[in-house]
Parts: C-alpha cells; sequence; structure tokens
C-alpha cells in the first residue's frame, strides 16, 4: 500500500503500456530517450542493471523482515494491517471496523 505521494517515488516498468493515447510510451517520452519500438535488451547497457544481491533493502521497522523495495520502511503485510503507506508510514484509512488480517 503506498500514498499518492510516493507513488511518484515507484520505478517505471520498461514495458510499454498498452493504452496509446494517453500512455507515457507514445512516440517518445518526455526526456526523449526512450523510442516507441526501441529494443530494450539490446539498447541497455550491462552495468545498469538492477541486481536485488547488491541493493540495500531495508528491514521492516515493526517485524525486522526484509522489504520488497529498497526505499520502503514497512513490508507489505505489516503495511496492509497496520492500513500505512510503506514508504513513508502515512495512515491511509481508519481499519477501526475492519478485520485487518493476512491470513
Amino acid at each position: 500500500m503506498v500514498c499518492d505521494k510516493c507513488e511518484k517515488k515507484l520505478g517505471v516498468s520498461v514495458t510499454q503500456d498498452t493504452w496509446k493515447s494517453g500512455s507515457r510510451s507514445t512516440g517518445t517520452s518526455t526526456t526523449g530517450k526512450q523510442k516507441l519500438t526501441e529494443n530494450k535488451f539490446l539498447t541497455r547497457s550491462k552495468g545498469n542493471r538492477f541486481d536485488p544481491t547488491k541493493a540495500n533493502f531495508k528491514k521492516c521497522r515493526i517485524c525486522r523482515v526484509s522489504t520488497h523495495h529498497p526505499k520502503a520502511h514497512y513490508c507489505q503485510a505489516c503495511a496492509y494491517k497496520k492500513s500505512i503507506c510503506c514508504m513513508c508510514g502515512k495512515t491511509l484509512m481508519s481499519t477501526k471496523d475492519y478485520k485487518m488480517s493476512s491470513t
């Protein structure tokens, strides 16, 4: 669970959007670096790849489990149970009348 403010911090997928009229991948992107028909496998450099073994994943502040995202402070299970943003900890909704369990 991520709030609207932290959603902008998430990474962008390499695959192109299927909805062409308003997608980010129409023509060239706003930065002009990515072409619509560009083959990512051939154009990406080997040193720029994401390596999960070298990434600095933080531990969850509640249960001390490794998080799924390098910028996250809470794991997905704790963020769902407490209804908080996993990146900043902001409360997303009131869970007073809900049974929030992961099972």
